[in-house]
């Protein structure tokens, strides 16, 4: 039995490879230190899990869901969209819940691309998209993110391609794995860009809060509905990774024409998780802050890290990790990571992972505790 041609140039996901290396140097008594990959290990707030907790004991929630959703979810997306980013969504008709908005990527890859048809995928970026892509049998075009450009596509450089098969654009700010934050500029631009053109920009915005203190939605810029669909997740914002609560928003037809596809794939979310992940949109600022207050501790941390191997980076970056050049002598961010894993232990990820353009670099999560970032330091200083 062969496999179908669409997995053809499709890898396993560089973590699920790398993990099970990780579990087998465990098993030798390695006692690896895993800063690599970006699942919160902090809970979800008390209330969050209370509401799971009564509503799975009733006994009229257990039946199928409603392929768009719990009315009480959305609304509850819609007021959190209000509250924190001021763009004003009808949770009747431009809300999309989803198991995950990993699944959401697939899905619009799936709604909207034929064979050949082109995207525009940032390089470095979240590999997903890449892979998505390819699995719907379209084409993927990168562009490349500079530092010196401040991780932003070259508009101009864009402009001189061909455009006409290009379909969807991938972007994701504040950017993953770099951490750069937005500017309200360069969503005008993207707008601008995705109508000059008739692209549909896809922006994946599941980092805005954290370690940032102006969360910004894309469909915030004027005109964005036009040409915009943004994914969000309450996976990193209420460490809710595992229970896989995300959204889809944007103009009622974009939301019909996914959930043609979506309504085929799934059937619906499991109620108790959705009036849970309803309270968890209801918290206010003081649980980010409290959320933020953590990650500021290990942040120091990881700077630490960085230094003692000779990193550069840059301390304007939000999100759960922290993206650093590597010292020259090392030839990529793959040697750097196996050095480090092999000789201390210690975990890292490889700037490589995320396109080519991320092979002079590393990246390294804040999901874990500061005892065990400390513990790394010094495995780290003993191997120098």
């Amino acid at each position: 039995m062969e496999v179908a041609k669409r997995l053809n140039g499709i890898g396993e996901y560089y973590f699920s490879q790398k993990l099970r290396e990780i579990d087998e140097l465990n098993k030798a008594g390695k006692n690896v230190i895993n800063l690599g990959i970006g699942s919160p290990d902090l809970p979800p707030h008390p209330e969050v899990i209370s509401v799971l907790q009564e509503e799975t004991a009733r006994h009229n929630v257990h039946a199928y869901q409603s392929y768009k959703g719990s009315a009480v979810l959305r609304r509850a997306m819609g007021h959190w969209y209000k509250n924190w980013y001021n763009v004003e969504l009808d949770p009747e008709t431009e809300i999309l819940p989803l198991i995950g908005s990993k699944e959401g990527i697939m899905h619009i890859c799936m709604t909207y691309l034929n064979k050949g048809d082109e995207v525009l995928v940032p390089n470095p970026g979240y590999p997903t998209y890449r892979s998505a892509v390819k699995l719907a049998g379209g084409k993927c075009t990168e562009y490349k993110l500079k530092e010196r450009n401040n991780y932003e596509p070259d508009f101009e450089k864009l402009g001189k391609i061909k455009l006409k098969k290009v379909k969807l654009m991938f972007v994701n700010y504040p950017q993953m794995p770099t951490g750069q934050l937005p500017t309200m500029e360069l969503f005008e631009k993207l707008v601008a860009f995705g109508r000059k053109h008739e692209i549909l920009i896809i922006h994946d915005n599941p980092y805005s809060f954290i370690l940032n203190e102006n969360p910004v939605s894309l469909l915030s810029a004027k005109g964005a509905k036009d040409c915009v669909i943004e994914l969000n997740s309450l996976s990193k914002s209420h460490n809710m990774a595992g229970w896989r609560v995300g959204m889809l928003c944007g103009a009622r037809k974009r939301i019909d024409e996914v959930l043609r596809f979506k309504s085929n794939m799934d059937s619906g979310m499991f109620l108790p998780v959705q009036l849970a992940a309803a309270r968890a949109l209801s918290l206010g600022k003081e649980w980010h802050e409290e959320v933020n207050a953590v990650y500021r501790k290990r942040r120091a941390k990881v700077l630490g890290l960085l230094d003692l191997l000779g990193c550069k980076y840059s301390k304007e970056q939000a999100g759960m990790f922290i993206w650093a050049s590597i010292p020259s002598a090392y030839k990529n961010g793959f040697v750097l990571s196996d050095e480090v894993l092999y000789n201390a232990g210690v975990f890292i990820t490889p700037g490589g992972i995320f396109g080519d353009a991320g092979e002079k670099y590393i990246r390294v999560s804040l999901c874990s505790t500061e005892d065990k970032f400390e513990e790394a330091i010094q495995r780290i200083k003993k191997c120098k």
